[in-house]
């Protein structure tokens, strides 16, 4: 018989980071490539772009230490580190799952729970993403904001071009990256079921 429990997940803090978060993203993504691509595309006005990229910007900045001083101050923080011990391992069962197992029906090998969250191969790349991406997109962005206000730090990593293009390959990374998290999203036990959790914080587990 299949059994139904509901595991709380996700704290509303959490969900309300989250929601922030995407939001902010997509808004980013959009402005991001009528700025990159002003010379070709026109759904808003260059400088409409510009202005709304920047004040989007900020509230990802403000949003990314919320969520940052959370999870430090709950110690929920560990959450994002792999068992060094059986990360390989389980990153590969779970690439199996992903590629295979869930097609044809096999149990995802990752159970989830308040304290072990994400599976191997999403703490790795959370973390990564998290840690060294964001920061790295969110300083390189202020750096194009005010260029001549940080420009001595700009020249230290060497000038403009290498910031921009910095910031531009981490915005094409994030593009794809939105389109794979919603992907994977669907492999619950319904499309829908993560997807609900996010505004829920409950995770259906079924037995």
């Amino acid at each position: 018989m299949n059994h139904q429990k509901l595991i709380y997940i996700h704290p509303v803090p959490v969900r309300i980071w989250h929601w922030i978060n995407a939001a902010s993203f997509i808004v980013l993504i959009i402005t991001g490539i009528q700025i990159r691509y002003a010379e070709t595309l026109e759904f808003m006005t260059l400088s409409s772009a510009i202005s709304i990229h920047n004040y989007v910007g900020f509230a990802a900045i403000a949003n990314y230490f919320i969520w940052f001083a959370y999870y430090l101050g709950t110690g929920k923080i560990k959450i994002y580190i792999p068992d060094l011990r059986n990360v390989v391992a389980m990153a590969i069962k779970q690439a199996q799952y992903y590629g295979y197992g869930f097609f044809v029906g096999k149990p995802n090998p990752h159970v989830m729970t308040p304290e072990n969250k994400f599976n191997a191969l999403q703490q790795q790349a959370y973390l990564v993403i998290m840690m060294v991406l964001l920061p790295a997109q969110m300083i390189s962005g202020l750096f194009l904001w005010k260029v001549k206000g940080y420009e001595e730090y700009v020249m230290l990593l060497g000038g403009i071009k290498i910031i921009d293009t910095i910031h531009v390959l981490i915005f094409f990374f994030f593009t794809s990256f939105i389109f794979i998290h919603c992907y994977l999203a669907t492999l619950g036990h319904t499309p829908l079921a993560h997807f609900k959790a996010m505004f829920t914080g409950y995770e259906e587990h079924h037995d």
